[in-house]
């Protein structure tokens, strides 16, 4: 799920949460929840429910902070990585862990 910055909440069980992130498989589950608990944030997960046995399990990930959002936090990179640099929109993603401050190439190869 992209960073959409629309701030989705609800409950998960008796828990009021801020979504994070819905669908994902377990390795992305595992990444946003040590990301998010090494940036001091109570983590929920629930599994969802599957149509046949067949499906892959995925999971919804929440927190309990009301008021996180994101894609807010990503953009003002108010996140860590686990080696104190700022966490980055693909740094987010899972698609690099180079934490460059930029969010373009200017045409540079990667």
């Amino acid at each position: 799920m992209a960073l959409t910055g629309k701030h989705m909440f609800g409950s998960i069980e008796d828990t009021r949460v801020t979504f994070v992130e819905k669908g994902v498989s377990s390795g992305r589950r595992d990444f946003l929840k040590t990301l998010l608990e090494h940036n001091g944030f109570e983590v929920i997960i629930q599994e969802d429910k599957r149509k046949t046995e067949e499906d892959p399990q995925l999971y919804t990930v929440a927190v309990t902070d009301m008021v996180f959002n994101p894609t807010i936090w990503v953009f003002q990179r108010k996140l860590k990585t686990f080696d104190g640099h700022k966490v980055t929109q693909d740094y987010w993603n899972q698609k690099t862990e180079d934490t460059n401050p930029h969010y373009w190439n200017n045409g540079k190869k990667t």
